[in-house]
């Protein structure tokens, strides 16, 4: 059983690395307030549509949280079905069509970052608000993210990291700040300008 689990978890790692390759890539989350409700819907969506599951786990404090991603029609199709049987459930939902790139390594922590710049750092209350403005600050700025840390082991909050020219970095706050801060889950955001080099462990 556990070198079943092991192949299972290798290809879901491989399945990860070519989601650039997917026409019109997408990314869907649920959040349960329920743990049980999030176990059968993650079966019954990966039964409904191909898709790839980046997340399905528990989290903080006591809900449970189901992440996808693939093109965009089957994560589509799957988002919905998952909605259908979730018997008032869900807590947070998110679809987002044409994801960029740089936002599902981001929240594997695959991203390879060969140099820091300048750093920005967006905390937000909840998981969806961080993976939308994630994805709104590698869509207006020229930056890299360096990670998407979600709820585990943080109260249920998220926050993302990024790097690039402090101009950069600043318009790609502004960016990912907007989504959150108009709907009151802005915790804090901020730039460092110049870090130093210790800092790269901890960011890494």
């Amino acid at each position: 059983m556990n070198n079943s689990n092991k192949d299972i978890n290798n290809k879901s790692d491989n399945k990860s690395n070519t989601l650039s390759d997917y026409k019109m890539p997408a990314i869907a989350l649920l959040e349960f307030s329920s743990i049980a409700a999030g176990v059968s819907s993650t079966d019954e969506m990966i039964k409904k549509a191909k898709i790839e599951v980046l997340e399905s786990s528990p989290i903080c404090p006591g809900k449970y949280l189901l992440l996808i991603a693939g093109e965009e029609g089957e994560v589509e199709a799957s988002f919905k079905k998952g909605k259908e049987i979730s018997d008032g459930w869900i807590v947070d939902e998110l679809f987002i069509p044409n994801i960029h790139k740089q936002v599902i390594p981001a929240i594997n922590a695959t991203t390879q970052i060969k140099d820091l710049k300048a750093i920005g750092v967006i905390e937000t209350f909840s998981v969806a608000s961080a993976i939308i403005a994630a994805d709104q600050s590698v869509k207006n700025a020229n930056i890299d993210l360096i990670e998407i840390r979600l709820a585990k082991g943080i109260g249920g909050k998220a926050f993302y990291t990024f790097t690039g020219p402090l101009e950069e970095i600043e318009a790609a706050v502004v960016a990912g700040s907007e989504y959150p801060e108009s709907v009151g889950l802005m915790v804090n955001k901020i730039i460092i300008p110049n870090p130093d080099k210790n800092i790269y462990e901890f960011i890494l």
